[in-house]
Order: structure tokens, then C-alpha cells, then sequence
């Protein structure tokens, strides 16, 4: 699996060939850091260990910056495995973004979607609500309605839909197309929405 860290830096247009303009996200995406080689010799598998962004060392780990010191590397910020890298890397090496994507590609993406903290039905479900306000209809405009029977099952069922809390989850966004590649300056631009806030840690997977 081919795949990069990058931070999601926002939201840009660009025009294509027809003229037509085209919403992309941003991905920054400096250079990743090989951190650890797994074979399946001494793991059971092939996987790389990709190192992203840097952390501060008084708040990394003893074991931590003991795995970073052997990459040869600073402490990462995030650190993520892909199985059965294609691109033959050694550990402390770099890979950057031009050695695995190409303008034109279809990735997803994963990252950890916006918190909206404990909302209710219509906002986390998409409900309607009772939606009329006569015939003796009081504040129930944006309730959830009923929620199970009465004498039989005498419960309410695992999984029925109510309100809690949304967002603040991992989110794959699947066959995004890669529209425009920056390598002088580390930038991706995705056509359409990336999951995550300005800032966060985003993975690239071809």
C-alpha cells in the first residue's frame, strides 16, 4: 500500500482545461521519514514505518526518542505503518510526495473528522422532526418522536438512532482524484473535502 503524511492546510479552487473551477483541498505533505522496517522474517510482515511533523522532545518517551535515535531522526509528531510498501526504503530515509503520487491519481483519505460535541436528531441523523406546529403540537419541532414500544420489548434496541455525540471520528474518504501536484513547495490539491479541521494530520493512501 502506497501512502503519505501530510497536514491539511484548507480549501482552494483551481480552473481545469474547459474552464471549469474546481474545489481542491490542500495537503501539505513535507518529506516523510522512514522510522522502522518491519520484514517477515523478524516481524511476520512487510510494512514501513512512516515519521510526519515534529514532536517536542520533553514530551516524547524515553522508549520513543530511543526509536527515533535509531531511525537517526528527530522525535515525529505522527507516526503511521503501510504494508507492503512498494518503494524500497531504508531506515532514516526520506520519501517525498513525487516518488509515490502523480497528478491525475485516485487516493483516499484519512483523517479525524471536526468534533461537533452532543447534538440531537436532526443535526446528527438528518431527521425532520414532527414538522408541523397545529393540533396541539408544542416544542416538538426537532424531537426524535418515539423510540420503541411499551408492554414488549420494554427497552429501547442497541443502535437506535438519538442524539449524542458527533464527530471527532476516523473518516476514510474514498477515490478522491489528486488534480494538481506542488513538489517545489510539498503541496497536494485533492478535488473535493478531506475529513479533518485546518492543521490536522491527514493520511494519504494510494
Amino acid at each position: 500500500m502506497n501512502g503519505l503524511i501530510g497536514r491539511k492546510v484548507g480549501m482552494t479552487s483551481i480552473f481545469d482545461q474547459s474552464g471549469k473551477n474546481i474545489a481542491c483541498t490542500v495537503i501539505e505533505a513535507n518529506p516523510n521519514i522512514v522510522t522502522q522496517v518491519k520484514t517477515n522474517e523478524t516481524d511476520g510482515y512487510d510494512a514501513v514505518q512512516l515519521g510526519y511533523g515534529e514532536a517536542k522532545e520533553k514530551n516524547t518517551t524515553r522508549p520513543l526518542k530511543g526509536h527515533f535515535e535509531k531511525a537517526g531522526t528527530t522525535p515525529k509528531q505522527k507516526t503511521v505503518e503501510f504494508r507492503n510498501y512498494p518503494l524500497n526504503k531504508q531506515l532514516g530515509e526520506e520519501v517525498v510526495l513525487t516518488e509515490i503520487f502523480t497528478e491525475g491519481d485516485k487516493v483516499s483519505a484519512i483523517g479525524t473528522s471536526k468534533g461537533k460535541g452532543f447534538q440531537g436528531v436532526v443535526k446528527r441523523h438528518n431527521f425532520n422532526g414532527v414538522g408541523q406546529s397545529t393540533h396541539g403540537q408544542h416544542n416538538r419541532l426537532r424531537a426524535p418522536g418515539s423510540v420503541g414500544a411499551s408492554a414488549w420489548p420494554s427497552r429501547v434496541f442497541k443502535g437506535l438512532r438519538m442524539a449524542g455525540r458527533m464527530g471527532n471520528e476516523r473518516v476514510k474518504t474514498k477515490n478522491l482524484k489528486i488534480v494538481k501536484l506542488l513538489p517545489e513547495k510539498n503541496l497536494i490539491l485533492i478535488q473535493g473535502s478531506v475529513p479533518g479541521h485546518k492543521g490536522s494530520l491527514v493520511i494519504i493512501e494510494k
